[in-house]
């Protein structure tokens, strides 16, 4: 049997309000929940990447270090689906696209460049999920695909340009692809590498 044979892998969808994680480290934060509550995971797999607590869609998971190692490299396209406060303006939209300053570590840090578009309504693959009301002004939707993968990356180009994140919603991984699926969903790949 060759090695890609003896390695799991899975796609999830990371629902909102979920740790990367299936062990929580953290002391002051006992009842967080964990990707081990969504589905009976082989016990040495693991995350490839994370998303943030607040933060949802596709996670890929694997036995596989070496595919984690490639996965996370700049090498591998990662597209998000962003709702913001107000409506994103073509301006902001080309700053994203150039790179922007933001702070990783305590450290100014310039983003590589990235493919960003607006979209004219809400992604319709998209499940519906309250953020805040219409009373508290517009919002819009638009896509970015980076190759990088700082801490709060997004969320922080977005902060930068004037336009905070409210939603974010990581829609593809290189060739995988979030589709059709729905929080808490999760899909053995059947990859040969």
């Amino acid at each position: 049997m060759s090695d890609s044979e003896k390695h799991l892998h899975f796609k999830l969808y990371k629902p909102y309000g979920y740790l990367s994680q299936f062990v929580n480290n953290q002391n002051k934060r006992r009842n967080k929940k964990l990707l081990g509550t969504l589905f009976e995971f082989p016990e040495n797999v693991m995350a490839i990447g994370r998303l943030d607590e607040k933060s949802e869609g596709l996670l890929l998971l694997t036995t596989d270090g070496k595919m984690s190692d490639y996965i996370r490299s700049s090498q591998v396209e990662k597209e998000y689906y962003v709702m913001v406060d107000g409506i994103m303006t073509p301006l902001a939209l080309e700053k994203l696209r150039q790179g922007v300053e933001i702070s990783v570590e305590g450290k100014p840090y310039l983003t590589k460049p990235s493919v960003a578009f607006l979209f004219e309504t809400v992604p319709d693959n998209i499940p519906e999920r309250f953020v805040r009301d219409q009373k508290h002004g517009p919002t819009s939707w638009f896509s970015i695909t980076i190759t990088e993968g700082k801490f709060r990356q997004v969320r922080k180009m977005t902060a930068v340009v004037g336009f905070p994140t409210l939603r974010l919603v990581r829609v593809r991984i290189g060739d995988f692809k979030l589709n059709q699926m729905q929080p808490g969903d999760v899909k053995e790949l059947n990859l040969i590498l």
